[in-house]
């Protein structure tokens, strides 16, 4: 570690306050540091940075390749990798989810600047994803590590944009499964009936959101946070007045691994042409290669 950097831990399950680093400069040990503490905590929060877009842009692609959203508007900032959302403006993530999972290649960090923040209000809760995982039956994680999972863009209006991923995936660096289903992006379980997907996909995502396995975080301006969307889930509180801006840099580059190789056959439902149910039909077209029309155009902002 660098020297007169601290380290408080938020909670049990996940999270750290990390002072004594200038993200603006953190040289190669502060960025070494950080990739060691995000892969214990999963979530850091760096307050104090007030760092402007492109110090933002430049520590962020420390991690990986950026990309910017691939479907939501910049609410003012007009930036090729930065996603703006101002909540005086639209909507917040108000369901518990990890970023961009419809994507075959999700996002690996977030990186969020709080720009601007209400006195009261606005905290996002974290959720270990690993930790929930673990804490399930033996019979309950068996079944979840031989499944998959279909996820779409449905917030977005982008109900096209499909991928399927495992229900369980392996973390490349500590090695650790975690389950990977999330209440916003995550449509039905490839391999069960839509009743029995619903019943599972519901218990699995309040699961998550236990209160033992989450942090909440109140924000002050300036503050950096960036989590580990491989391993986590997050929740903003919709619960505030006023102006709320946060400025969001997403790195790429990673395809999710699964437990094990998927144990059964899609729903015999799903891949029949006469499927009646919408979500057997979007499956069906989905391991087809086929893309419907859009829903209905794309927005200025939601959540994401």
């Amino acid at each position: 570690m660098i020297e007169g950097l601290q380290v408080r831990r938020l909670a049990k399950a996940l999270g750290a306050e990390v002072t004594g680093i200038s993200l603006a400069e953190p040289g190669e040990a502060g960025i070494e540091a950080v990739r060691e503490l995000i892969a214990e905590h999963m979530v850091l929060f760096f307050p104090g940075q007030f760092l402007d877009p492109e110090s933002h842009v430049a520590f962020g692609a420390h991690f990986g390749p950026l990309e910017p959203h691939p479907n939501v508007r910049n609410a003012y900032l007009e930036h090729p990798y930065i996603f703006e959302l101002a909540a005086s403006k639209g909507g917040v993530a108000d369901e518990w989810h990890s970023d961009i999972t419809f994507q075959e290649e999700p996002s690996v960090f977030a990186i969020l600047n709080m720009v601007r923040c209400p006195e009261v209000g606005g905290d996002t809760l974290w959720a270990n994803a690993a930790a929930a995982y673990e804490a399930l039956s033996p019979p309950l994680r068996d079944l979840c590590d031989g499944l998959t999972a279909l996820h779409d863009a449905d917030p977005h209006g982008r109900s096209d944009q499909t991928t399927i991923h495992p229900v369980v995936r392996v973390h490349p660096v500590t090695g650790r499964r975690s389950l990977f289903v999330n209440e916003h992006f995550t449509r039905r379980i490839v391999e069960l009936s839509h009743a029995e997907s619903d019943m599972l996909l519901n218990y699995l995502t309040r699961w998550v959101a236990s209160h033992r396995f989450t942090v909440r975080y109140r924000w002050t301006q300036g503050t950096i946070a960036m989590w580990d969307n491989r391993c986590t889930q997050h929740y903003v509180l919709n619960d505030f007045e006023g102006e709320r801006i946060i400025q969001r840099v997403t790195v790429m580059g990673d395809r999710p691994q699964a437990a094990c190789p998927p144990r059964w056959e899609p729903y015999r439902r799903a891949v029949n042409p006469g499927a009646t149910s919408r979500l057997d039909r979007q499956l069906n077209r989905h391991l087809k290669g086929e893309r419907p029309p859009l829903d209905s155009p794309v927005p200025e902002e939601s959540a994401s």
